[in-house]
């Protein structure tokens, strides 16, 4: 019987070991991970945020946009927030936010917006000149996009007429500017809204509003870019409306007939 009494509590002193142990070690783990989330896994300063693909943006920019405080563990980051936050505030056309663990770092993958035509604009400060790229967002134009350094040159696509607006139209049109060729010169967007394009071939073309037959104009209108200079024998086109497309409206240029040569008259030499 005391053999067996002292068999018992010989396994209780042992399990009593065993969970003064495991309280040891996950005290230690807790400690640890403690010291890693406020010290290791943290950013200490701006260096250790990483802005790759951008020529247009600096660090500064990108940490004044993510509104960063350092110090800040990574923990705390949430990235699809800051993406959300830095493509609304940067002139950017895609982000990428991704918490990098060892060594901690912030890396933010940018996308520029390239320009691909002028712009025109009214303010409350008179005419304003800039840029706007394919998804029809503003842009700030510099010199190297104003014919230096092989960007833009004067003789590029002009959109006229911009508002906030009409960027997801001005899109759609841009969209269609490859097979639409060189012919298309200017895009403009009257005060009611009608679009309006000029181009070398067809002259003056409406597009009528912005609504959901825009996309239905654009394919008669590359239609008639295909097949209506064959069709009119080379008779020059000065307007075509479309803003009913299945019923499109073409305005000829009509030429006033040659003169008839005059005839002496009778006894004159």
């Amino acid at each position: 019987m005391e053999r067996r009494r002292q068999l018992r509590l010989q396994r209780r002193n042992e399990r009593l070991r065993n969970l003064w142990r495991l309280l040891l070690l996950s005290a230690g783990a807790a400690g640890l991970g403690y010291v890693l989330l406020r010290q290791g896994w943290s950013l200490q300063g701006p260096e250790q945020v990483l802005v790759i693909g951008s020529k247009q943006v600096s660090r500064e920019e990108v940490i004044r946009a993510a509104q960063l405080r350092f110090p800040l563990t990574l923990l705390s980051l949430q990235p699809r927030q800051l993406k959300e936050r830095l493509a609304a505030a940067l002139p950017v056309e895609q982000v990428g936010v991704q918490r990098l663990m060892l060594p901690p770092r912030l890396r933010v993958d940018l996308v520029d917006r390239q320009a691909v035509a002028m712009a025109e604009r009214r303010t409350p400060g008179g005419l304003n000149r800039g840029c706007v790229d394919r998804l029809g967002n503003w842009m700030n134009c510099g010199p190297q996009l104003t014919g230096q350094s092989g960007g833009l040159s004067p003789s590029s696509l002009l959109v006229r007429g911009w508002q906030p607006a009409y960027r997801a139209p001005l899109a759609q049109v841009l969209a269609q500017r490859e097979r639409l060729g060189e012919n298309l010169s200017q895009i403009r967007f009257e005060p009611t809204g009608t679009i309006v394009l000029l181009t070398r071939n067809l002259g003056e073309v409406r597009l009528g509003p912005p609504d959901g037959q825009l996309t239905r104009r654009l394919e008669v209108l590359e239609h008639l870019e295909a097949e209506l200079p064959p069709r009119v024998k080379g008779k020059p086109v000065n307007t075509i409306d479309l803003s009913d497309p299945d019923r499109p409206e073409l305005g000829l240029t009509v030429r006033p007939p040659a003169a008839a040569p005059r005839r002496p008259l009778p006894g004159t030499n």
